[in-house]
């Protein structure tokens, strides 16, 4: 079966994406070598270098939202239940045994919709957990002076942003691995590159 190009990715969206790909890894990097899981940088290098790129995020989702919103790309994350039941299947069987895909990306319709499940999952629990822990964990020497230094522990509250970093890198895994699943290999890859995606 042939397959035809259908312009899909923006220029934005593209800068945005590998952009905010870049923060997340280096996020991480620096954030477990913070936690002490390795020596890398150096504490206090490690320390810095993850609030500049933390700050620099926080930026770029600024703008990103912004963007989405007076583009109305913000109506591509809209969740949806239809054919969940079909993208399951095929992302636990279909894969291995060369099955069609049942969705077909369109510039109206980017995401599927597991992948617009799993990015409301990240924007609606996996970020909000890490920016309000990060935030406090930043910004400990001003507790007192806010009054919540009755009500939060410093413990907890890296306890709890360590897990939302768990939780962050396991859906960079599971997005990398799934990028493997177009009609090639590197087909989702050459799509966020280029802009173009390949339907059959």
């Amino acid at each position: 079966m042939s397959a035809n190009r259908i312009y899909v990715f923006q220029r934005f969206e593209r800068f945005w994406h590998w952009s905010q790909a870049a923060l997340i890894i280096t996020m991480l990097i620096t954030g477990f070598e913070v936690h002490g899981t390795y020596k890398l940088f150096g504490f206090e290098k490690a320390v810095n270098i993850h609030t500049i790129a933390a700050w620099t995020l926080i930026g770029l989702w600024v703008f990103a939202i912004f963007w989405h919103l007076t583009t109305g790309e913000w109506k591509q994350y809209v969740p949806t239940l239809k054919k969940v039941d079909a993208m399951i299947k095929y992302y636990a069987l279909g894969i291995f045994t060369n099955a069609a895909h049942p969705f077909r990306a369109t510039r109206l319709s980017k995401h599927n919709p597991l992948q617009r499940l799993a990015y409301l999952f990240v924007m609606l629990c996996i970020g909000p957990l890490i920016w309000f822990t990060g935030w406090f964990y930043l910004f400990y020497d001003a507790w007192n002076a806010w009054g919540v230094d009755k009500y939060l522990s410093l413990e907890w509250v890296a306890f709890f942003h360590t897990v939302a970093a768990f939780l962050m890198l396991t859906f960079l895994i599971a997005h990398l691995y799934l990028t493997t699943a177009g009609h090639t290999p590197t087909s989702h890859i050459k799509a966020m590159i280029t802009g173009w995606e390949e339907v059959e």
